[in-house]
């Protein structure tokens, strides 16, 4: 894979009170940009997170990480969700700044359905589709489906990557949700993973094989949304 340059700091400005840090990976003449949010209980310099951004920049995507703002003043108590909606839409609109080119958002787990959330309330400007690492279907061990409501607001479309033993989205209910969503909505199965896409040696891959799958999908569903094939 060929060498990518390291990620630029940047600022992501949320409202007059509040700005957090980002990381810019660039990649020449990239035909998409996935702007990431991290999980709830890491940030956005999680090793998961860097990797897969580098795997992306020299399969063609850029990609904008980006702090919630509990996560930049260092707490483990997630932001009201009101708060991390606004903080996904001014990370959007740096990334726009950054790059004319297609912008698609989401990330790890809360990130992700926190930027769904936001798309369901007000479409993001400009954000052509959503890409789910891990979406959180439901606490570890309650299986639910109503933090999934809100999808069916949504009006572009998601990409679920999900590991077979994800304690947080049970197949039996993820995949009928799938179902429901329609056209607009696409599942990848990654067999053997869990939630943090880790993989048991029984399974013949390793972690590092998992996020590459995953880097490749990505590159190649955002090259078929935009059409630059």
């Amino acid at each position: 894979m060929a060498a990518t340059e390291a990620p630029k700091s940047v600022d992501v400005i949320v409202d007059e009170q509040t700005r957090v840090s980002g990381l810019w990976q660039d990649a020449p003449g990239a035909h998409a940009c996935f702007v990431m949010a991290h999980g709830a209980g890491a940030g956005m310099r999680q090793a998961f997170l860097q990797s897969l951004s580098a795997e992306l920049a020299a399969l063609g995507v850029a990609s904008l990480r980006y702090q919630f703002p509990y996560m930049e003043r260092g707490s483990h108590r997630p932001d009201a969700p009101a708060l991390c909606h606004a903080t996904v839409r001014a990370a959007v609109a740096e990334a726009r700044r950054l790059t004319s080119a297609p912008l698609v958002a989401g990330g790890r787990s809360f990130g992700g359905r926190m930027t769904s959330q936001a798309q369901a309330l007000e479409p993001l400007p400009g954000v052509d589709g959503l890409v789910f690492l891990a979406f959180p279907l439901h606490p570890a061990k309650h299986p639910a489906i109503e933090r999934a409501q809100h999808l069916f607001e949504v009006r572009v479309p998601m990409l679920f990557l999900q590991g077979t033993r994800d304690e947080l989205a049970q197949l039996s209910l993820l995949e009928p949700l799938v179902e429901r969503l329609g056209r607009l909505a696409t599942l990848e199965l990654y067999e053997q993973a869990d939630h943090s896409y880790h993989v048991p040696a029984r399974s013949g891959r390793t972690d590092a094989q998992v996020r590459t799958e995953i880097a490749k999908r990505i590159a190649e569903w955002t090259l078929a949304l935009t059409g630059k094939r």
